[in-house]
């Protein structure tokens, strides 16, 4: 029996054999050549292989997963279609007389060491991009197929040094127990897929792990530790079975609140709405009996793109959306673009803190023309259902009467025109800087809502980056300052009688909710997966059981403290 450790990126718990997916190490040797345009036009062969076959898997991927998993896809099309590495591929052909194959591989090794060096987490997994996109082009040059994981027969636990996009999108999950792999890291592909697949996984095992397995050998894993079992023991089976059986249970007893509401024991209701990333997601709102769109992320209209969405184009996706909401509240975010989300048509400057830089509403300020079209087809669908307007990563007051005023310009440009709209939408703005947060009481008194981003605002409180594998430790919406801030803001909304909704990820968290509920939110709005699980805690729980305990856990001086202390009530109320 080994045990072994990674980084846990999915959680679940996986048992069954094990199946080693061993990429084949191609030797890419470099030859010279009679011909250099025979070589450029095996390289263009390629290439249109290349995108059809991209293309396949963006078109399942988007039926399967939704636009914002598909956009990569996209991405990569884009990279292959990319005429600066067309060129310096074929500049490479003639300056060294030599095969494409080889060419291709010191083009892409360059750019890949490069994206590799960077201080970005983020920036470092975009070479997993760069590896896919080489290693499909080095396939089709040889005649090799590309592995398929749509086809196998029996469920395994699959083990591998790296998975591509293109091979985590295309799984089986009825086939796949789970994922362990030597590489990656949090923000890594196919940790992002395993969670929206709901597969257990496990990434980054430096431990030599493909030379430690064989093919059917008995593999047990803990995606929510990180601990890895290589021919677990009886005992551990006994360990790892029974916490399968209690989270088969807990999912019994999540879907026997399906058709009630979200209320407590002594009857306090509470908003639980979702957050999407594209009009497609919606109808996952409404499937798992959500109160409404607490977050429409509209960025993701903008990315995988070629160019900036026309006004039509946005005006029929927020349209789309009303109207399948109907009378239910959708929330549209203006542009959040800027820190780990960038788009490749825009010309955004190259900065050494883009958290901290030219993002979101510093940007839509300054470009008004691809605000004010925003805002235009914004208040066009408004017509169509309950559509309310926020700006994200507000931090002063000029910013916020800034954003208002092009809001109004919006307005009379549409009334001239003789266009219907909504003109007493409801205008919101999101607290995710301790500026703001602070500030709460005087921000609240120019808008009609507050909806708290989590994500941002631990980050910008605790000054952690949040993509950053070296202080992610450090990242924690338990933190007492993070806390603070977050009451504050709660309290400035309800002594104005003002509405304040949670839409980050701490949205969701089982030992969090109990302390939203205790604050007084009004609404929670998450991933649409994680609605029903939301709606059983908080009927599990009444006010009064929270009072005594959240006002004692708050005083607790640390993070780590506070953590451990809604563990033991959570355990203790549910």
């Amino acid at each position: 029996m080994t045990t072994l450790t990674g980084i846990p990126v999915s959680s679940g718990i996986a048992i069954g054999k094990a199946l080693i997916l061993k990429e084949s190490k191609q030797e890419i040797s470099k030859k010279t050549i009679e011909n250099i345009d025979i070589e450029k036009m095996r390289f263009e062969k390629a290439r249109k292989e290349g995108i059809r076959q991209i293309d396949a898997i963006y078109k399942k991927t988007l039926k399967s997963l939704g636009e914002e998993k598909a956009a990569v896809f996209h991405a990569h099309k884009m990279m292959i279609e990319d005429m600066e590495l067309v060129k310096s591929v074929e500049n490479y052909i003639e300056e060294n007389n030599c095969n494409v194959e080889y060419a291709l591989h010191e083009v892409t090794k360059n750019l890949i060491l490069l994206f590799k060096q960077m201080d970005n987490e983020y920036m470092r997994e975009r070479a997993a991009d760069l590896q896919d996109i080489e290693g499909r082009l080095q396939k089709i040059l040889s005649g090799n197929v590309e592995e398929d994981l749509s086809h196998i027969e029996e469920p395994v636990i699959l083990i591998a040094e790296d998975l591509t996009p293109s091979q985590t999108a295309q799984m089986d999950t009825t086939k796949i127990l789970g994922f362990i792999t030597e590489l990656g890291g949090k923000t890594s592909h196919a940790g992002i897929f395993a969670k929206t697949l709901g597969i257990p996984a496990i990434v980054g095992v430096n431990n030599n792990l493909l030379e430690k397995l064989s093919n059917n050998q008995k593999v047990a894993f803990d995606g929510s530790t990180g601990e890895i079992y290589i021919d677990p023991t009886k005992e551990q089976l006994q360990i790892l079975g029974h916490k399968l059986d209690e989270h088969k249970e807990y999912i019994k007893k999540i879907n026997q609140v399906k058709g009630k509401s979200a209320k407590t024991i002594d009857g306090f209701t509470i908003e639980l709405a979702g957050n999407i990333g594209n009009p497609k997601e919606a109808k996952y709102v409404l499937d798992n009996e959500g109160c409404g769109i607490g977050l429409f992320r509209t960025e993701f209209l903008y990315m995988g793109k070629e160019g900036l969405p026309s006004e039509e184009e946005q005006f029929k996706a927020y349209k789309s959306v009303a109207t399948l909401m109907k009378e239910k509240p959708v929330i549209i975010r203006t542009l959040d673009i800027g820190g780990d989300k960038q788009l490749d048509y825009l010309e955004m400057p190259k900065e050494m803190n883009p958290f901290l830089g030219f993002r979101a509403i510093r940007l839509c300020l300054k470009k008004e023309d691809i605000f004010k079209t925003q805002l235009r087809a914004i208040l066009r669908a408004s017509v169509y259902g309950n559509l309310k307007v926020m700006f994200p990563m507000i931090c002063s007051m000029e910013e916020l009467n800034k954003a208002k005023e092009l809001l109004e310009k919006a307005k009379l440009e549409l009334e001239k025109e003789n266009i219907p709209f909504n003109s007493n939408i409801e205008i919101g703005m999101m607290i995710e800087t301790p500026a703001t947060a602070v500030l709460a009481d005087l921000f609240i008194k120019e808008v009609d809502f507050f909806s708290i981003g989590t994500n941002d605002l631990v980050q910008y409180t605790l000054a952690v980056d949040r993509i950053n594998e070296h202080v992610s430790n450090l990242y924690s919406p338990y933190n007492p300052a993070v806390l603070r801030l977050i009451k504050n803001t709660i309290e400035a909304a309800k002594n104005n009688n003002k509405w304040v909704g949670i839409c980050g990820e701490a949205a969701s968290d089982p030992l969090l909710i109990p302390v939203w509920l205790y604050f007084g939110v009004n609404e929670l709005s998450m991933s649409p997966n994680l609605l029903m699980e939301a709606k059983w805690i908080i009927r599990s729980i009444s006010n009064k059981q929270l009072d005594e305990n959240i006002r004692n856990i708050l005083l607790l001086n640390s993070g780590s403290e506070i953590k451990e202390a809604l563990i033991k009530l959570n355990k203790e109320i549910l």
